[in-house]
Parts: C-alpha cells; sequence; structure tokens
C-alpha cells in the first residue's frame, strides 16, 4: 500500500500544487514570524549586552512606568562619591540621559518612530561607554556634542554642524564628533547625542547637579553580585545597586514584554488566519481528489485492501504532501521575515537590521503545524475514501455528495443563534465584556461555516442570476454549476469569507475609530488650533514654553499644552494628562458636574464622575500623590466633570506635576483664538512661534482629525498588507476548485462542446462560476465583518470608540475587488476548459 500511495501521489502531484502553495504559504507566514521575533529578541539581547558589558553594577533610582509615561527619580550628585568610596569599586561614572531629539539639516526631526531618541554626557572611561569617538573629538563645551553616525547620515549632518536639539527645550549645540555603537553606525536605531556632563545637566536636568544613574566597574575578583551588596547600604532611600547581569535580563525583559511580545502575536494571529484558510483548501482539495478516485479506492477494496489500509494510504499521502509542503514553508518563512521587516519600516515603524536568527523551537512548531494541519484536513475525506464499498468498482458512482443534511442545518443554526446572541449581550452589557463578544464571534463564525452548504445553492442561483440573464446559455449553465454541489461551492467560499470578514472588521473599526475622534472633537474641543508633532501622533515632544509662548501672541486667547504623567495615586500606579487647570476648561468642554477647573490651585486635581464614584472621592477631598521621586503630596480635588474621551478619567494641574517630573514634555498644545480673529490669521502667527521648535505642525479641527485618521488607515494598511496572504491563499484554493472540477467534468465539457458551445462559452461559464464563488465568500465576509466589527466597536465603547461607521465606500471597493479576483482565480481554469479536445473529452470516463 505504501509503493501504491507514492505512486498514486506522484500521478496526481498536479493536483496537489495549490494544497502544497497554501500549506508553504501559511507555514512561510508562520515560520517569518516566529524568526522575525526571534531574530529580533536576540539583536536586542545583544544590543544590552554591548550597552552593558563593562557595566558590573549600576546605581539608580526607581522607575515609575505607565501606558503614557515613564518618569525616573534622579540621584543626588553626593551618591557618586559615596559609591566610589566602597570597597571593590575601580571606576564610578556619573550618566545623565534623557529625551533628546536632534533636527536635521532640513528642519526635520531625526528618528522617533520606534527607536528611542537619547540624550545625555559622554562617559570618559571607554569600559563603561558602548559607543567610541569614530571621527573629530570630544565635547569640551556645554553647547558641543557627539552624535552617532547613524543619526548623523539619517539627518544629513556633519562634523561642525551647528543644529538644534530638542530636549524638549531647543538647544543650538556644535557637533564636534561622530560616534559608533560598538562597530554599528546606530544601535537598532537609536539616535544618541552626547553633551559634557555639565552641558547634559544643563539641558536636560534644567541646570541641576543630579544624575539620572552611576555606571561602576569593580576591582578585580570581586564578584558583581558582591558589589552590589557592598554599594547598596551607602544608598539613599529609592535608590538601588543591580548587576550588570541583572541590568541586562531587566532591559531584555522590559523590551519583550513591552514591544516584541506584542510585536509577535500581532503578527501570530494573521499567520493564524492565513492557515485556517488554508485548511479549508487542504480539505477541499483532498475532498475532491477522493470523490475522483473513489472507484479507485473500491477497486482496492475489492483486491484485498481493508478500510484501515485505505485510510492509511490517504492519510499518509496528506502527510507527505504536508511534510514537503512545511519544510518549503519553513525555508519561505526567511524571505517572510525579511519582508515583514522591509514592511514595517515603509509604514515609519524601523526594526532593528540584523542577520535572521532560525532556533530549532521554530523549525518544531513550523514542521508540526504544517504536517498536523495538512493531515487534520485530509482526514476526513480519508475516511469517506475508506468507506466506499469494493462493489462501486463495478458501477457508476457519483463523484460527490451534494445533499445537505438536516443535522447540519440545525446545528449550525443553533451554533450561529448562540454566537450572536452572546454578543448581543456583550454588546448591550453596562460594562466591557470583551471577552464574551470574542467568543461569541468565535461561534458565529463558526455557525455561518457550517450553515454555508445549506445557504450555497440558493445564494448561487442569487448570485449567479445577473450571468444568467445577461450572458445567455453560459452564464445559466454558471449560475447552475454554483448551485448543484453547494458543499463545494460553501467549502470554497468560506476561505475568502474569513480572509473578507477581517478585512471588513478592520476596515469598520478604523473607520469607527475615525469618526470617535471626530465626533470627540466636535463635542469635547472648543478650540481652534491644535499643535503636534509633524511625525504624527506621540511621534515627539515639546518643551511647554512652546504652549506658553503661543499663549502671548495677541491673537490667541488660550494656549493649554498638554503633556502626559504618571505617579501613585491613592495605592495604584496611573498615567494621566497634565495641563493647566485653570486654562483647560476654555478649550476643551470637560461638562464640569462639580467646582470650578479655574480655580483650582497648585495641587489640584480633575477627576471624572466614574473615576469619582469608583474611588468614592467628593469635591475638595485630598488625595495622596506619590510621585517618583519619592514624595507624596495631597492633592485636592478642583472639579468632577463628564466622563472625557478626549482628557480621560483624570487631569493634574501642572503647577503641581512639574516640580516632581524629571523632563517636563508637552505632546500637544491646544489653542483657542481671540474674538475677532479668523483661523487663517491666527494660524499664521501660531506657525511663526512654532517653526522655533522643530516639528511642530499646527492644525486646524479639520485637519487634526485627517492626521489621526491618516495614523488609523496607515496601520490598516499595513493589516491589509498581513492579510493580503490570507486573501491569496483562499483564491487559490478557487483556482484550485475549479480546475480539480474541471477534470472530472471532462465528459460533460466535451458533450457541451459536441452540441455547439464555443471555446469562448465555455470560458465565460468558468469565469462565471469562479465569479459566483468569489461573490459568495466576499458577501459573506463583508456581512460577517459588518456585524462583528459593529459589536466590538459597541462592546469597545469605554475605550474611546463611541461611534459606529461603516465604511461604505471601502467596503464596495472590497466587494468589487472580490469580483475581481474572482475573474483573476477563473483565467487558468477557463483557458484549461477551452482547451480541451472535443473526442478525448468524450470518450472520458
Amino acid at each position: 500500500m505504501t509503493i501504491i500511495t507514492l505512486k498514486g501521489l506522484w500521478a496526481h502531484k498536479r493536483r496537489l500544487v495549490a494544497t502544497f502553495l497554501a500549506v508553504s504559504l501559511g507555514v512561510s507566514f508562520l515560520s517569518g514570524t516566529l524568526v522575525l521575533g526571534d531574530t529580533m529578541r536576540a539583536t536586542f539581547a545583544t544590543i544590552f549586552e554591548s550597552v552593558n558589558a563593562g557595566i558590573d553594577v549600576q546605581v539608580a533610582a526607581d522607575t515609575f512606568e505607565s501606558d503614557v509615561a515613564t518618569q525616573q527619580h534622579l540621584i543626588e550628585a553626593a551618591t557618586l562619591d559615596r559609591v566610589r568610596a566602597v570597597d571593590g569599586v575601580q571606576r564610578a561614572e556619573p550618566v545623565v540621559t534623557g529625551y533628546g531629539r536632534i533636527i536635521g539639516s532640513d528642519g526635520r526631526p531625526v528618528g522617533g518612530n520606534g527607536p528611542p531618541t537619547v540624550a545625555g554626557n559622554w562617559v570618559d572611561d571607554p569600559g563603561l561607554n558602548p559607543y567610541r569617538l569614530a571621527d573629530g573629538r570630544l565635547p569640551i563645551a556645554p553647547d558641543e556634542v557627539v552624535v552617532n553616525r547613524g543619526a548623523l547620515s539619517a539627518g544629513h549632518l556633519a562634523i561642525g554642524d551647528r543644529v538644534t536639539v530638542q530636549t524638549p527645550e531647543p538647544a543650538e549645540v556644535t557637533i564636534v564628533g561622530a560616534s559608533t555603537f560598538g562597530d554599528l553606525d546606530s544601535s537598532g536605531g537609536v539616535t544618541s547625542t552626547a553633551f559634557t556632563l555639565d552641558g547634559a545637566q544643563q539641558h536636560l536636568l534644567h541646570g541641576s547637579t543630579q544624575l539620572s544613574s552611576i555606571s561602576i566597574a569593580a576591582r578585580s575578583g570581586v564578584a558583581q553580585t558582591e558589589l552590589a551588596a557592598r554599594i547598596e547600604p551607602v544608598l539613599p532611600a529609592g535608590v538601588h545597586a543591580v548587576t550588570g547581569e541583572q541590568l541586562t535580563a531587566r532591559d531584555t525583559a522590559a523590551v519583550n514584554a513591552e514591544f516584541l511580545d506584542f510585536l509577535t502575536t500581532f503578527l501570530l494571529v494573521f499567520a493564524g488566519i492565513a492557515l485556517v484558510v488554508a485548511t479549508f483548501s487542504i480539505y477541499n482539495t483532498f475532498s475532491i481528489i477522493v470523490a475522483q478516485r473513489a472507484r479507485e479506492s473500491a477497486l482496492l477494496r475489492a483486491l484485498g485492501a481493508s478500510r484501515r489500509q485505505v485510510l492509511t494510504s490517504t492519510v499518509l499521502e496528506a502527510g507527505l504532501v504536508g511534510a514537503a509542503a512545511a519544510v518549503a514553508g519553513l525555508v519561505g518563512g526567511l524571505a517572510v521575515a525579511t519582508g515583514l521587516k522591509a514592511a514595517f519600516t515603509a509604514f515609519g515603524m524601523d526594526l532593528p537590521a540584523t542577520g535572521l536568527t532560525l532556533r530549532g523551537s521554530t523549525v518544531v512548531w513550523s514542521l508540526s503545524i504544517g504536517i498536523v494541519l495538512t493531515v487534520a484536513a485530509g482526514f476526513a475525506p480519508a475516511v469517506r475514501a475508506a468507506r466506499i464499498p469494493p462493489i462501486a468498482a463495478l458501477r457508476d458512482l457519483a463523484i460527490d455528495r451534494t445533499a445537505v443534511s438536516a443535522a447540519r442545518a440545525i446545528g449550525g443554526a443553533l451554533v450561529t443563534a448562540i454566537g450572536v446572541a452572546m454578543v448581543l449581550v456583550a454588546v448591550a452589557a453596562d460594562t466591557s465584556l470583551l471577552a464574551l463578544a470574542g467568543l461569541g464571534s468565535f461561534l458565529t463564525i463558526l455557525g455561518v461555516v457550517v450553515l454555508g452548504p445549506v445557504v450555497a445553492a440558493r445564494a448561487s442561483r442569487v448570485l449567479g442570476w445577473p450571468a444568467s440573464r445577461f450572458r445567455g446559455v453560459a452564464g445559466r449553465l454558471a449560475q447552475e454549476n454554483g448551485a448543484r454541489n453547494p458543499r463545494r461551492t460553501s467549502a470554497t467560499a468560506s476561505a475568502l469569507m474569513i480572509g473578507v470578514g477581517v478585512v471588513t472588521l478592520f476596515t469598520v473599526v478604523a473607520a469607527s475609530l475615525t469618526a470617535s475622534v471626530s465626533d470627540s472633537l466636535g463635542r469635547s474641543f472648543g478650540g481652534d488650533l491644535v499643535v503636534t508633532s509633524d511625525a504624527g501622533m506621540g511621534a515627539g515632544t515639546f518643551a511647554p514654553d512652546l504652549a506658553h509662548e503661543i499663549g502671548a501672541l495677541p491673537e490667541v486667547a488660550t494656549s493649554v499644552g498638554i503633556g502626559d504623567g504618571v505617579a501613585q495615586i491613592a495605592g495604584d500606579r496611573v498615567g494621566f494628562p497634565v495641563a493647566e487647570l485653570t486654562q483647560i476648561d476654555r478649550v476643551v468642554d470637560l461638562d464640569v458636574l462639580q467646582g470650578d477647573p479655574g480655580d483650582a490651585t497648585g495641587e489640584s486635581l480633575a477627576v471624572s464622575r466614574t473615576e469619582a464614584d469608583a474611588r468614592k472621592w467628593a469635591l475638595d477631598d485630598d488625595v495622596p500623590v506619590t510621585f517618583v521621586d519619592g514624595s507624596t503630596v495631597a492633592f485636592r480635588i478642583a472639579a468632577v466633570y463628564a466622563d472625557s474621551d478626549v482628557m480621560g478619567s483624570l487631569i493634574m494641574n501642572r503647577e503641581g506635576w512639574t516640580p516632581h517630573a524629571s523632563q517636563d514634555l508637552d505632546t500637544t498644545v491646544l489653542v483657542g483664538l481671540a474674538d475677532g480673529v479668523s483661523v487663517a490669521d491666527g494660524r499664521s502667527a501660531v506657525e511663526e512661534v512654532a517653526r522655533g521648535y522643530a516639528g511642530a505642525a499646527v492644525q486646524d479641527r479639520d485637519q487634526y482629525v485627517e492626521m489621526v485618521g491618516a495614523g488609523v488607515n496607515q496601520v490598516l494598511a499595513l493589516v491589509y498588507v498581513m492579510l493580503a496572504l490570507a486573501i491569496l491563499i483562499a483564491l487559490m484554493g478557487i483556482t484550485n476548485t475549479l480546475s480539480l472540477s474541471i477534470h472530472e467534468r471532462t465528459r460533460e465539457l466535451g458533450l457541451l462542446r459536441a452540441v455547439g458551445q464555443t471555446r469562448s462559452q465555455i470560458r465565460s461559464m468558468v469565469r462565471w462560476e469562479s465569479v459566483v464563488m468569489a461573490l459568495f465568500g466576499t458577501v459573506g465576509g463583508v456581512g460577517l465583518g459588518v456585524f462583528l466589527g459593529w459589536a466590538l466597536v459597541r462592546a469597545s465603547s469605554g475605550a474611546g470608540i463611541g461611534v459606529f461607521s461603516v465604511a461604505p465606500v471601502p467596503l464596495a471597493v472590497i466587494s468589487l475587488v472580490g469580483a475581481v479576483a474572482g475573474v483573476v482565480a477563473a483565467i487558468r481554469p477557463a483557458r484549461v476548459a477551452a482547451r480541451l479536445d472535443v473526442l478525448q473529452a468524450l470518450a472520458a470516463s
């Protein structure tokens, strides 16, 4: 049987090409994702090991982090002398680091789309400094800097240039040297600007003599853990000593948790979608092949083969195809990983440029999933092949079952109803029930797939009506061909339905997010202009001086800078916007319910009604706030406002925040113009001030909404790229189904040609069959995606997506593309069908 299986596999190899490609493409995406994740983990681990290679111990203060901000406490300069006096310390160097973005020769900031933009002091000890001076000299004055070669190249800068560094206050400096990170021009896209110690303290710490950290090298024979234990007792509260190994492990774990794990999960979702779509194609291919080889299987049974042998033969065939495809997919994954890196770079999200890392676990997972997936998809057809009785070899046998069982109809309807009910319950609930909505969505998709054959015949007749009406006999035949085998039509279209459904889901969510931002600004933003970074939302920051300078203009009535803060409030570490409460209500309609933000002074908070109720706070209550510098200050609740999508659940007064911030930064400036000043005149005046802050973009309300939409659309375009493979696999499935069906309908096609059907009509018939299948999947996917998108938007209303938008134009384009894709998928099958020799076709059995 093994020999028969291998010979049969070789004899039918062309029929299995599509299955091979579907599996290999899906595995390529999977292995490419895993390779990219492993590569980036190895890259960052190497970077951190290089950064910390000469550091035996680092002394640093506590850090507060949230989703929106990070604040690190500073160390008093006197701590350095105490550390240097500890027995076992060979060298101890002061380190100052912070935000610093160098401005290129074109006036635009360099870097910042992912990798950080760092400024600090040049560490004189080469053993404690991962950077090396490659050209020029070291800085000796506070207004001199050394910049890494990668940043110089990106900004088209050279030694001797006078440039601006945003720290975030604009600092005019001279580039006196170029550095490399070891032998590299850049460490994963990071930009590095190094001042003297005095210069770093002056520009980054507003003249403070404090330090960010202390890097320490141990004397020979002193272990890292031993030295850290000796240093710890001389440190003040909130300052700790960690070994170089601990530092590397902590930095690596942080980048994995905050970025790489999310990125890998994000990509694995799309790899999973591609593999699910491939499963439909595999199942359909083996179902058709088994049906076409029914007489062959029956003959094997008549010659003495047992059911187990027939089953094993078919499963072995699937396993061999899966193994070969998985190996090809594993190799292709290396190219996919390279392509994914290029795709992220093209969309402005730079990833470290290094070689690829292929781990054993990636090989095992890729091969296992490829083989198991193919065998699992081919198992049900194999069971049907094993059940063919020996007597079937002596009579005609139906190619495939076309009837749909009542159990399928009832079961599919029941699963769909349960899924829809769960989704509606999650939507109607007052609290967020995303897990319930997710489970309901899965059951809904499963139910729709199960119900597919039940509705396929009727749907094919409806969707094929235009062909029947306007394309004559060929159109009517195409309509009936799509309807006469609903199981096959549904299985083929379901793959496309899932891909289109996910595309539609993301399209609806993106449109709803943009519409929600527009609605929130329309309801809440009472200003006229917004100043943000020209690199996009969250890509740049400004000094609070920008808001003050704009506010001093005669054309401006109110100018409020919005920053991000983090602190421990009532025992919980939370992030929040920072703004001048006395001014914020003039440009943002907070819908104040109690108190008056205009009366806020010093240490004050404004909180939403939901936050106040949850924490049992009341107006004028004192709330303990602990900052990263260790101080705990009582903040008075000056106002309670209605829930706000724009400002969140808590706003801290800037006057209370600034004394505790290591770097006080604004991400946005909201501007309200004076009475009688037109938007054009006001904008011109504000732009004049903003020119002094490189990267600042002045926009009106509509342009701001458009910018938010552009950012969402950029992510959406990336999603489309990720889903392109799933759509491609689905279209390959349509092509394969048509090709195999043409093979089984050879005699039928010969008869049609014999009674007068032309080659052109044959091609038209096959094309319209493909279009019917593609439209069935596309229409079903669009409907499913709109429903699930609506559910996700409604269930996420508390996360800032309060408006549902259908995005009719993109959905119309998706539907049109589905129809066109059907035509493209039919090109080769239609050509093969039209080229059949009439006599040979009539003689086929």
